[in-house]
């Protein structure tokens, strides 16, 4: 199967529909996080009940996250996109409480797929502007 269209049904299964039961089916059971500054779980290999955990992190503080993909591109095991991500913060951040406010960033993410699943990432995006727009930081 084409890499990029496994990332694409990835970031839709996953992160989109949160649907938890297809982890298994995109994720594969060594998933690592490098270079992902400002992620809790940047430098950790999670196995599925981690990345679980991972993602419940992420949808408690902004349960209508959305991506939409702007490109990719694909290089052996590695598939780069870039995204636009939107959401509404209604949950605490770490010790942050939530703003209810709306963001938009975008960003870069790296994916590697191992056999057919995706066991890792490398991402940038800019966190100051989320930090900025939800009123934690000065503009």
């Amino acid at each position: 199967m084409d890499h990029a269209l496994i990332i694409r049904n990835f970031i839709t299964a996953i992160w989109n529909n949160q649907d938890f039961s297809s982890i298994p089916l995109f994720v594969g059971p060594a998933y690592r996080i490098d270079l992902d500054r400002g992620d809790p779980w940047e430098g950790k290999t999670l196995d599925h009940r981690e990345f679980e955990k991972r993602l419940h992190y992420t949808f408690d503080s902004f349960p209508d996250m959305h991506f939409d993909i702007l490109s990719t591109l694909s290089d052996g095991d590695l598939v780069a996109i870039t995204w636009s991500m939107t959401g509404t913060n209604l949950g605490k951040i770490g010790n942050f409480p939530p703003t209810f406010q709306k963001i938009q960033t975008s960003g870069v993410t790296i994916y590697r797929v191992c056999n057919g699943l995706v066991c890792g990432h490398s991402q940038v995006f800019d966190r100051t502007t989320v930090m900025r727009q939800l009123g934690f930081l000065a503009q």
